[in-house]
């Protein structure tokens, strides 16, 4: 049997916006699903970014191999029409606030009547219950919600944010996750349903390591730990000078900081009762950044990276968005290509980090101007005659 992409087959019905949705129905995209996205008239909240400079780039890198239409959800004849998309789809994603849709007749108990099969999903920042349910929600406002800013910085300064979307994106992989998990139960039970994710439930067991230093210390320690381990229960770990940056070095054994040493050529230092054992390291946190960081001070960044990986020390140079774009081996694995796209010019994609075996993966299909594909959808797939779809232009629906 030639082996096959896994959804292949499978319809969604996208109407996910910013990074949340999107994320999760790409995923769907680059293992074989036909993805439908619908965005109104004027173009989801991402692709409007677009006139500010560089930010167009995230909607190219959300919504590669997905087919685009235009509809106006408050329409009736809009409403209409997505009832035909939900007749013919396996599955419909959305991460408007809660209850949106509700409000709009279209929520997953109006659908379900039209496809029993549907698996509806459904992503927001607290989750369709509980007493935040109606909080506005953005990866900003979620980080500071869900504790993530209170434990990222230095100790002596304020909370700061982490760099990256992480709320979006722990959201979209949770939810594609529940997605799959009821397509499984859709296939021994002939029954769709709803899945939901809360972007902040999805980050809280990342909070792991700070959350033991809280229950064991309590207020006593600082919650911001700086770029050491956050329960401080690690040393060496942390990002230590170069002459030309940083690197980032952890030891999590006897047999890492045996080999540090022997990089470091101070194999004397085991014997050290300071640093005998774990616990005496952590306690002398201090004297071992001291040690490290006057060790890697004295080479460039490539030279201790190829030192220390000799010696099979975990650790990585702190890289930058140029070298990150430009990185060799996600490259040749093609997790990252450069991508001649129509709007954007040449830009560097990611593809899905899934690899699914017996298949290459996907060739990156770049995303398509608002409501590019509104006769192959409406035509092609809900059978519209020309005409029909002039009339919907004109009025205004798609």
């Amino acid at each position: 049997m030639t082996p096959q992409y896994p959804l292949k087959g499978v319809t969604v019905v996208d109407l996910g916006q910013i990074y949340n949705g999107p994320y999760c129905t790409f995923l769907m995209a680059m293992a074989g699903a036909n993805v439908i996205k619908i965005e109104t008239q004027g173009g989801e909240h991402l692709r409007r970014r677009g006139v500010v400079g560089g930010a167009a780039l995230p909607f190219a890198m959300l919504n590669s191999n997905k087919t685009f239409a235009t509809l106006n959800l408050k329409s009736a004849r809009g409403k209409e029409l997505l009832h035909e998309m939900v007749k013919r789809g396996d599955v419909l994603v959305e991460n408007f606030a809660p209850n949106a849709m509700e409000r709009l007749g279209l929520g997953y108990e109006d659908l379900r009547k039209i496809n029993p099969r549907l698996i509806y999903g459904a992503g927001s920042g607290y989750g369709r219950t509980g007493p935040n349910k109606d909080y506005p929600a953005m990866d900003l406002t979620v980080q500071a919600m869900a504790g993530i800013m209170n434990v990222t910085g230095f100790p002596d300064r304020p909370p700061v944010k982490a760099g990256p979307a992480l709320c979006d994106f722990f959201g979209g992989v949770h939810l594609y996750g529940a997605i799959m998990t009821a397509l499984y139960e859709r296939e021994k039970t002939g029954v769709g349903r709803l899945v939901e994710v809360s972007m902040q439930e999805a980050v809280y067991a990342s909070l792991s390591s700070n959350l033991g230093l809280h229950y064991s210390a309590g207020t006593s320690v600082p919650a911001r730990t700086g770029n050491r381990h956050g329960g401080m229960a690690e040393a060496p770990y942390n990002v230590y000078p170069t002459q030309d940056g940083f690197i980032a070095i952890i030891c999590v054994g006897e047999k890492h900081w045996k080999s540090l040493l022997d990089a470091m050529q101070r194999p004397e230092l085991g014997q050290d009762p300071r640093f005998a054992d774990l616990k005496g390291r952590v306690a002398h946190m201090d004297d071992i950044d001291a040690l490290v960081g006057d060790f890697t001070q004295r080479y460039n960044k490539k030279d201790l990276f190829e030192l220390l990986m000799k010696h099979r020390v975990a650790c990585a140079p702190v890289r930058d968005l140029d070298e990150v774009v430009n990185d060799e081996h996600m490259h040749s694995r093609r997790a990252l290509e450069w991508v001649d796209h129509p709007m954007y010019g040449r830009v560097c994609l990611p593809n899905s980090p899934m690899r699914y075996d017996g298949v290459e993966p996907l060739e990156l299909k770049p995303s398509g101007q608002l409501g590019c594909d509104n006769h192959a959808v409406y035509g092609d797939w809900l059978g519209l005659s020309d005409a029909e779809i002039q009339k919907l232009i004109e009025e205004e629906v798609i």
